[in-house]
């Protein structure tokens, strides 16, 4: 059972992180226009090497309480990352026949979140060691 600490811990995360989301995805939508939703993809890529280095942080540190963590790794992040918004802009591309458009966005947020949470957590791990 959770703590009511920890609710209030990811519940105020998820608001900053929600906010984050939806600033950034208009922000890189606006700058980089285009048919593939780069704004989705770029709060996901982001995310992702955040999430990576919270979580090498988190493992090679005992800086944060527990309720820190969820925080910022469950509220904020997990706000912050658009794996719906991913999913029904993809079903979305392959329902308006962009098949081709739909399987490049499916491959980039697949692909690079996981480069990216990689790349986050082994950068973190290099500077912590």
């Amino acid at each position: 059972m959770m703590s009511w600490q920890t609710i209030l811990a990811i519940g105020s995360g998820g608001f900053i992180g929600a906010v984050l989301r939806a600033y950034l995805n208009g922000l890189i939508s606006h700058k980089f226009p285009h048919d593939l939703p780069y704004g989705t993809l770029g709060v996901n890529l982001i995310g992702s090497f955040l999430m990576g280095i919270l979580i090498a942080y988190f493992m090679y540190t005992t800086l944060f309480s527990l309720q820190m963590k969820f925080f910022l790794s469950t509220g904020i992040l997990g706000a912050l990352t658009t794996y719906s918004a991913f999913a029904i802009e993809s079903f979305l591309l392959l329902e308006s026949g962009s098949i081709l458009l739909a399987f490049a966005n499916i491959s980039l947020n697949a692909f690079g979140t996981i480069i990216m949470a990689g790349s986050g957590f082994y950068a973190t791990k290099f500077f912590l060691k």
